[in-house]
């Protein structure tokens, strides 16, 4: 494993698709997904210059994030059970996968009982794949419209996952889908004033997903050598 050279090659691939799209690099977030690995290999990926990382198990990333650096932000990518939302909360910066109206419910009245306002990204399926957690697009415009009513929560943009394909290039629809949309509300500033964060992108597609518009991509495998 040589996570330095690996975050080289994809800082080198990220530049690359960015200026082929005519974006500035600088504009892209690089997450660094945690899930398989230890706290020593996360703390060797921030020595190397790694500012954020994702968790997907609240229960493993608690017994991880006491053993690493501070400073960092810490994204929550799983999907979230009502009866994590309490851990999340304290010990997240970004949740990505909120997909449903009793989530959000349950996310209000935690926030509410810590006294925290708390950032999260909407997931969407795009794909419509049975195996994919996240919200129809179709149900997307009712559901902004809910999140309204809470003056606590912040939606702060888009999450999806696109399907695992051979050829990167047949995931390029989903992703432009998204952007979209990730467009289409950031017309309504006066009521999503923290909307900008558009998070796809993963190790096998990421930078078809910047050629798209992502700004947050999540790469775990390409770091680590993971393949759990």
């Amino acid at each position: 494993m040589d996570i330095e050279f690996n975050l080289k090659q994809i800082r080198a691939k990220i530049e690359e698709s960015a200026r082929k799209a005519n974006r500035d690099p600088d504009e892209i977030r690089l997450i660094a997904v945690t899930k398989y690995v230890s706290a020593e290999q996360i703390n060797q990926a921030l020595a190397c210059g790694i500012t954020d990382i994702a968790e997907s198990r609240v229960q493993n990333a608690l017994t991880k994030l006491p053993l690493i650096q501070t400073g960092i932000t810490k994204h929550f990518i799983g999907t979230l059970q009502t009866n994590k939302v309490k851990p999340v909360i304290e010990n997240f910066d970004l949740i990505h996968s909120v997909d449903r109206m009793s989530l959000v419910e349950e996310l209000a009245k935690q926030a509410d009982k810590l006294g925290k306002r708390v950032s999260f990204l909407i997931q969407l399926n795009i794909s419509g794949e049975a195996t994919k957690h996240g919200l129809d697009p179709d149900e997307l415009p009712g559901f902004i419209d809910n999140l309204t009513h809470y003056s606590n929560l912040e939606p702060c943009g888009l999450m999806t996952m696109a399907p695992l394909e051979a050829d990167p290039e047949a995931v390029r629809p989903v992703f432009r889908k998204l952007k979209e949309l990730f467009d289409k509300y950031a017309q309504r500033a006066d009521i999503l004033p923290k909307w900008r964060f558009l998070s796809m992108g993963m190790s096998q597609d990421y930078q078809i997903a910047i050629e798209e518009g992502s700004n947050m991509v999540r790469i775990g495998t390409a770091i680590f050598n993971s393949h759990k």
